[in-house]
């Protein structure tokens, strides 16, 4: 699942990616299709990981077995781009300073306790000019999950805080990022965790709630694979009022 829209991001040959939360490589597999990047995915989960790795060899593979029988002579993909995968924690992040043209940060910030290192961290490894882009759980879509399920943000590994879009740029613009861009995503995704803190986080299937529950997964997952107009349409029309997640488009400054 893309949060974040790529169109956003101006994405030059030669650009250094990093993916920071990368979980199992949705944003990595994107950018890498972009010609001549190279591409960090970071994740603290080593299960994670591997599951991207899995993913992005896959990608790879279908992506240039494509290109190169000229069934897409004119896609964008080439086998100049690299990508590569590492263990590490965003508020201890193992590169040099500005290492990094762009860094995507997409439902991370929600989980970490110690928020100042985290932006202290992305703003270090990100060049003077250099874009961020960085999504979190939208703030009425969120506050209903945690006034429906105390487990939704107590549960390991959960959401310890919940943002508003102005609070956030007003955080990140302290460590010297300047707004450029936001948007709503995930409209269709927001009723499904809705459902699921009513009826039970780890529901056992077999109720008639669980049934819903599986049936409006099973949604999900075809939208995100088959991309069909109308639940495209219907989410790009919600997106404004029940969007999931808000992405936010910044510019580091100094």
């Amino acid at each position: 699942m893309i949060t974040v829209d790529f169109n956003r991001i101006d994405l030059k040959q030669g650009s250094k990616i990093l993916d920071i939360g990368c979980g199992e490589g949705r944003h990595t597999a994107k950018a890498w299709e972009y010609p001549d990047v190279f591409c960090v995915g970071a994740d603290r989960a080593y299960k994670d990981l591997i599951k991207s790795k899995i993913k992005l060899e896959l990608n790879e593979k279908f992506i240039n077995s494509i290109v190169s029988s000229d069934r897409l002579p004119n896609s964008k993909a080439n086998t100049t781009s690299k990508w590569v995968l590492c263990s590490s924690d965003i508020t201890n992040l193992p590169f040099c300073d500005n290492s990094f043209d762009v860094v995507i940060c997409s439902e991370v910030l929600e989980h970490i306790q110690d928020e100042t290192k985290a932006l202290r961290e992305l703003k270090r490894v990100l060049k003077v000019g250099g874009e961020l882009a960085v999504s979190v759980p939208r703030y009425l879509p969120e506050k209903i999950c945690w006034r429906l399920s105390k487990e939704y943000c107590t549960s390991e590994g959960g959401h310890i805080r919940i943002y508003t879009k102005s609070d956030l740029i007003k955080k990140l613009a302290q460590f010297g990022f300047e707004f450029n861009f936001s948007h709503y995503a995930h409209s269709i995704h927001t009723p499904f965790w809705w459902l699921k803190c009513l009826i039970g986080l780890n529901s056992n299937g077999y109720g008639f709630g669980s049934k819903i529950i599986n049936l409006y997964h099973r949604l999900l997952v075809w939208d995100i694979m088959q991309k069909p107009f109308v639940t495209r349409f219907i989410d790009h029309l919600l997106n404004p009022i029940i969007g999931k997640s808000v992405v936010i488009y910044l510019t580091s400054t100094r």
